[in-house]
């Protein structure tokens, strides 16, 4: 078990790993708004996972049941795009204040791990975006998902929940700011599972379980590949798929795969 895998203490994002489940936490008080500390906190963490070979899979998750995560912090929001230097800035958080925003959601939605957003409360903004970049979605009773930020005179959000429940709910749900029910988005085909809130992370780690017990070169060079012909044409994506295929056979725990399966035993991966 280790409670970060940067080496560096953090504030805001708190990480454990058990039997090759990384659960990490969004944890800032008292709405788990993300100003730039936590946003970066976060990329950190995520680029240290797709490195290590210690965890095959992430549930990601904030403590809780009211606020899974309030979206950006309004204040830092505007000091960013008022251009107006902090420490810690670099040179292209004032030409470019959004970078650090989109470093953040790329360092989930690209991490070669799969991703399960654990979700309890409400997603909001760029709450929802975070949930948005995970792979799969388990929510508790009570997550509401919206993307108010026309309310607050900002945008954003709209593709990512596009991804979700396609451009007509989104343009609805963008035009009105309104919250959403995890039944609902269930419903669409966005959310896995609803669960009662107290059993949100047995059935997060559970399904995480049943992921973690597969290859993780599988996993990693799957996902990879999931994510490349998302938006392609069925005969160009199923191309690279084949093309995958060559490359995750030549690894010996492909080969450990079908023995295992077929002498009915559990695998030994060796990550070769």
């Amino acid at each position: 078990m280790s409670t970060t895998v940067t080496g560096t203490p953090m504030q805001h994002v708190h990480t454990e790993i058990r039997d090759r489940v990384a659960v990490v936490t969004l944890d800032r008080a008292p709405v788990n708004a993300l100003d730039s500390v936590a946003i970066r906190e976060l990329t950190a963490t995520f680029n240290a996972l797709a490195r290590s070979t210690e965890a095959s899979v992430i549930v990601l998750m904030a403590p809780g049941d009211r606020l899974f995560c309030a979206g950006i912090d309004l204040n830092d929001s505007a000091r960013r795009h008022a251009r107006t230097p902090a420490e810690g800035d670099t040179t292209l958080d004032l030409l470019d204040p959004g970078a650090v925003v989109r470093e953040c959601f790329w360092s989930i939605l690209d991490c070669p791990l799969p991703v399960i957003a654990a979700v309890n409360g409400k997603a909001i903004g760029a709450g929802l975006v975070l949930v948005a970049c995970c792979d799969l979605i388990i929510a508790s009773e009570n997550a509401t998902f919206s993307v108010p930020e026309i309310k607050v005179g900002v945008l954003g959000g709209a593709r990512h929940l596009q991804r979700l429940v396609g451009p007509f709910k989104t343009r609805k749900m963008f035009f009105t700011g309104e919250a959403v029910p995890a039944q609902e988005f269930y419903r669409l085909g966005a959310v896995e599972e609803v669960v009662a809130p107290e059993k949100l992370m047995d059935a997060a780690l559970g399904l995480a379980a049943s992921i973690a017990r597969n290859s993780p070169i599988g996993l990693r060079l799957g996902k990879e590949s999931l994510t490349r012909v998302e938006d392609l044409g069925l005969k160009e994506g199923y191309r690279i798929e084949q093309d995958y295929t060559g490359r995750v056979t030549r690894y010996n725990d492909s080969t450990e795969a079908r023995r295992a399966q077929m002498e009915k035993r559990d695998p030994n991966w060796t990550w070769s």
